[in-house]
């Protein structure tokens, strides 16, 4: 499988012939070759870009006709779900059954942003000055940068790409050059279905070579990006180069507090949902579990059990239920955080190395793990992982769950496990995060906004305000009936 470039309307090769290759994390087999592209490709697509909004073919186009080809869209990913999920899963090792989940969210999220895409025609506020009408309307920003993670290739890009179409803008899309085939896929649906040239641009490579000239480039309006903390920073500061508007979300560290008056059996089981769900390769995995203190020995023990029978295999096994780490280089950074959370005297209740099984040594697998007796000042409490690892605190009094889950700089999500609905809306209006689930832990929808606090970035995708961040504000005042100022008489 060879993968190119698409900028302005073309299917390319990188223009320094680089190629890169696609492996699966389950076996470590070449799955394709993709073009590595660099600033010189970057360029070439932030031009494309450029061209596209400025001969406003795309941006006058009517908003229900922009809403009728992003629909399109989510139509062609719903008759491409076998194919989309089939390559998701070969490229990140996740069950199929999750992928085929995320495609029909993916889908989703399309409909939703067609659906908003005419709803907003502007806002008559009343004007203190007579003789005059006052409109507040959004406009689209513009040339719009869009860099997207590999644990959730697809469906992160489906969250930038549909509202940024919707709003009409151009952009460039750069997916995580370790999982791009999903990402590709859907750039050839925009192919068949018609978007014009120059409007959707996708460029493969690295976050240095072409990452880096979208959040640098002068010419780019916008910088969307979801990953890693310390790149987020980078971008930050290549973004003030225009003072171009940038949403970023970075990642969290998100706590579980369950109380004594949870349902055990449910509690239980969505602890391990919150963290070992796609081998906990989750910007909101809940990482750090808090228990209450009177329940916390029974609540560990069966979480130990628990953890200790999770099938891990092959993505494409139905039996299956968790994959492989995404890479070598990261499942090495999972082993670094296990070796530092028994230098920092936690104790290791389950796992915390690579599985014994023949049939699992070619994928980068690592055991669902637990530690206990952490403490709040820990590396592995403080820290993303980004792996199959949690770590355990007991508390005892709702405001000391409060001060645990708030005290470390992410606020992307958490979670309360409760059957006091008082204390669940207490906890729920202290924790610092932009997403808090009681009783449940994960969900997600279009209609919801998501994003973080504090380091966990800022902006939000999602929702009718993920539909605004791809926008501009603008106020329109007409005087109706203009005479002369007097002012320099």
């Amino acid at each position: 499988m060879q993968l190119h470039n698409y900028i302005d309307g073309q299917w390319v090769e990188a223009i320094k012939k680089g190629q890169r290759e696609i492996i699966n994390p389950f076996n470590q087999e070449i799955i394709a070759s993709a073009a590595e592209g660099t600033k010189e490709d970057t360029e070439k697509a932030i031009a494309a870009a450029r061209r596209a909004f400025d001969n406003g073919e795309w941006v006058n186009t009517p908003a229900s006709e922009r809403g009728e080809i992003v629909r399109q869209i989510g139509e062609k990913i719903q008759a491409n779900v076998e194919e989309l999920a089939r390559l998701e899963t070969l490229d990140t090792g996740k069950t199929i059954e999750e992928s085929r989940g995320d495609m029909n969210d993916i889908a989703n999220v399309f409909f939703y942003f067609a659906g908003l895409a005419d709803k907003d025609g502007g806002e008559l506020i009343e004007s203190p000055i007579p003789d005059s009408t006052s409109k507040v309307v959004r406009e689209p920003i513009g040339v719009c940068g869009q860099i997207t993670p590999w644990n959730y290739p697809l469906l992160q890009a489906a969250w930038k790409l549909a509202p940024a179409l919707a709003a009409g803008n151009t952009l460039i899309m750069k997916p995580s050059e370790i999982t791009p085939l999903t990402t590709v896929k859907v750039f050839e649906l925009f192919e068949e279905i018609g978007v014009p040239a120059g409007v959707a641009n996708l460029v493969l490579g690295t976050g240095a070579e072409v990452g880096a000239p979208l959040s640098e480039s002068t010419d780019v309006d916008l910088v969307s990006f979801t990953g890693g903390i310390e790149t987020g920073k980078t971008i930050m500061r290549s973004a003030s180069v225009n003072v171009k508007k940038i949403a970023l979300e970075l990642g969290g560290k998100n706590p579980n507090i369950v109380f004594t008056d949870a349902d055990f059996d449910t509690a239980v089981d969505q602890a391990l949902n919150a963290v070992y769900f796609h081998g906990g390769q989750v910007c909101s995995a809940g990482s750090r579990l808090l228990v209450e203190e009177s329940i916390h020995d029974q609540f560990v023990e069966e979480l130990v059990k628990r953890a200790s029978r999770i099938k891990l295999g092959n993505g494409f096994d139905e039996a299956t239920e968790s994959g492989p780490l995404i890479s070598q280089e990261h499942r090495a950074k999972v082993e670094r955080y296990i070796d530092i959370g028994l230098e920092e005297g936690a104790t290791l209740a389950v796992g915390g190395k690579r599985p014994n099984d023949a049939e699992l040594q070619d994928g980068f697998f690592f055991l669902p793990t637990i530690f206990t007796n952490c403490t709040a000042d820990m590396r592995i409490v403080q820290e993303e992982i980004f792996g199959p690892v949690l770590t355990v605190e007991a508390f005892r009094t709702a405001d000391e769950a409060i001060e645990k889950a708030n005290d470390t700089i992410y606020g992307l999500a958490g979670a309360v496990f409760t059957n006091d609905i008082d204390k669940a809306e207490y906890v729920s209006r202290k924790l610092r995060m932009g997403t808090v689930w009681i009783n449940d832990f994960h969900p997600y929808f279009a209609q919801a906004p998501w994003g973080g606090y504090k380091q966990s970035g800022f902006g939000r995708e999602l929702g009718k305000i993920g539909l605004e961040e791809y926008t501009e504000v603008k106020h329109v005042f007409r005087n109706t009936n203009p005479q002369p100022v007097g002012w320099f008489n």
